[in-house]
């Protein structure tokens, strides 16, 4: 019995200590007060602010002070706020969509003067620069395998698309052999819009779309943005009951707009934006701290689909979150010295 005792007494000296060392270690990097950038490309729509979120509760969290840069889709003027920051002599870079020819260069220049960078959603093209991911591949076979489950093999589909953007290449490259398995799927018309208002913008062109092609029945949009104008366009033509839309990432609104009685939007593919703003701050904190970061770190994404929304009544984000359990947190590059901060 006192073998017994004295076991559990240095077990819990031993779990004390470790917990001590951990949060020493918390200690000692918020010590020393690293102030990050965060520059991104796009702000359009619920998933940039969400993501947007992540990165500033996982930054306070950690100690790190932030600072935002929002180039709002103008690709000039991200490249141009990167140039500032590498001069403003920031620790750590966090870079959030874009394009690679804009930023690779200037990204080169600031791991060469010691600044830490992580990208989100964007190649930089660099081995030092570890690219954080939601797993864009599965995303688009999951929005698509749903589109076979509800529609058969053999559908006209209407596709949008903005290639040069690496989440939207990756889902293409999907559905460009998803095409190839299903040869009674036909793509027949492509189109697609980064200019603001996106929604907007995409709708007329959809509009257009429709009236020169009324045998589509499905519309792919990997994107929530591109499907919002999808949906417009389906609702101003009446056409609820005959085409079918299937997306990527989800917000609150796009909840919404799913729920709608004879919503056309019947399925999406997500991670939950926030965690990826979480991933992406801890992947930036591990390198300044001197821990190894893979090259590419990706996390899971949920079918979320318009049935699972109405049985569950999920009416946004914070039920979708409660409800759904693989959509509410993630362990991604979560080390134990980080979790002692929450």
């Amino acid at each position: 019995m006192k073998k017994l005792l004295s076991g559990l007494v240095f077990s819990a000296f031993a779990m004390g200590s470790l917990n001590t060392v951990i949060a020493s270690e918390l200690s000692d990097f918020q010590n020393q007060k690293f102030k990050i950038a965060h520059v991104r490309y796009l702000s359009q729509g619920d998933f940039p602010e969400q993501y947007l979120n992540g990165v500033k509760k996982q930054s306070q969290s950690l100690g790190m002070k932030l600072d935002v840069y929002d180039a709002r889709q103008d690709a000039a003027l991200q490249r141009n706020q990167l140039e500032q920051v590498i001069m403003k002599g920031y620790d750590g870079i966090i870079l959030q969509h874009g394009f690679t020819d804009s930023l690779k260069d200037l990204a080169e220049i600031a791991v060469k003067n010691g600044i830490k960078v992580v990208a989100f959603d964007v190649n930089a093209e660099n081995p030092n620069i570890p690219q954080i991911n939601q797993d864009d591949h599965e995303i688009a076979r999951l929005s698509l395998s749903q589109a076979v489950k509800d529609n058969g093999d053999s559908w006209k589909v209407a596709y949008v698309y903005v290639p040069g953007i690496p989440p939207l290449d990756r889902r293409d490259e999907v559905f460009a052999k998803f095409k190839e398995k299903y040869p009674n799927i036909k793509e027949i018309a492509r189109f697609g819009t980064m200019n603001n208002p996106i929604p907007n913008q995409v709708a007329d062109q959809a509009a257009a779309v429709f009236r020169a092609n009324p045998d589509i029945t499905v519309a792919f949009s990997p994107y929530d943005e591109f499907a919002k104008g999808i949906k417009i366009a389906v609702d101003e033509a009446g056409l609820g009951n005959k085409v079918r839309i299937y997306s990527a990432d989800i917000s609150n609104s796009d909840i919404q707009a799913m729920r709608e009685p004879n919503s056309a939007w019947v399925a999406t593919v997500a991670t939950n934006p926030a965690i990826m703003g979480e991933v992406s701050v801890r992947a930036l904190a591990k390198l300044l701290k001197g821990e190894f970061v893979e090259a590419q770190v990706t996390v899971p994404p949920v079918l979320i689909t318009q049935e699972i929304l109405n049985k569950s009544n999920i009416k946004n984000i914070n039920e979708l979150i409660e409800k759904i359990p693989e959509f509410k947190s993630s362990d991604v590059l979560l080390e134990d010295w980080m979790i002692s901060s929450n």
